[in-house]
């Protein structure tokens, strides 16, 4: 009975989110008209939308989780602020990424689950795994760009590029000296993030 009623409540809390989580493509697209400005801006939009703060937190910590040693535990950040990237780029190339909100909501949950189950894999596939859900987390900024100067869009795509990595060392923080020794911590942040993913498809429904 407890699981579930904290199942219910953390659904209930991810329910009352505000819309502004899933505001991505032409939100503030050529708002921004200077390198400094959309630098700015884009370092700090990771922090402020929740999809993104906890997609990028559950990045750092499942790695830190699933590749312990140190050789290993930066490569799926890694990947992900590599594709991140690269969808920025392409996005602002002008290319239209479709299903961009239910695959950014989509990583949400799977990112999630991986934390929740402290999920291994060869690093290769969790390179490539977040790696895709990167590129369309990028592809919904980098097309907000597509009418901007390039100097503005290199700003944002370098602030995003930062704020993420950033938010992954956080996450990979926690994930080393809390969740490693704490297992129910780890579940219950990863099911928190995972009932936030099923929250976002749901309104994408």
């Amino acid at each position: 009975m407890k699981t579930k009623n904290l199942i219910t409540t953390l659904l209930a809390t991810a329910s009352a989110l505000p819309l502004s989580a899933l505001a991505h493509v032409g939100a503030d697209g050529g708002g921004h008209h200077n390198f400094l400005d959309s630098l700015g801006h884009a370092f700090a939009h990771p922090f402020g939308g929740a999809d993104h703060l906890a997609a990028m937190l559950a990045v750092g910590a499942w790695s830190a989780l699933a590749f312990p040693h140190h050789g290993t535990v930066w490569r799926a950040p890694a990947a992900f602020v590599a594709l991140l990237v690269a969808g920025c780029l392409a996005g602002f190339a002008g290319l239209h990424v479709p299903a961009v909100e239910p695959m950014i909501a989509a990583s949400v949950l799977v990112l999630g689950l991986l934390v929740m189950v402290r999920q291994k894999m060869a690093w290769g596939a969790a390179a490539a795994l977040v790696g895709v859900f990167a590129f369309f987390h990028g592809a919904a900024h980098g097309y907000e760009l597509f009418e901007d100067s390039a100097a503005a869009a290199a700003g944002a795509v370098l602030g995003m590029a930062a704020g993420s990595a950033l938010l992954h060392l956080g996450g990979m923080a926690l994930g080393h000296r809390v969740m490693q020794r704490h297992q129910l911590l780890a579940r219950l942040a990863g099911a928190a993030t995972a009932v936030l993913g099923v929250a976002l498809l749901t309104r994408l429904a």
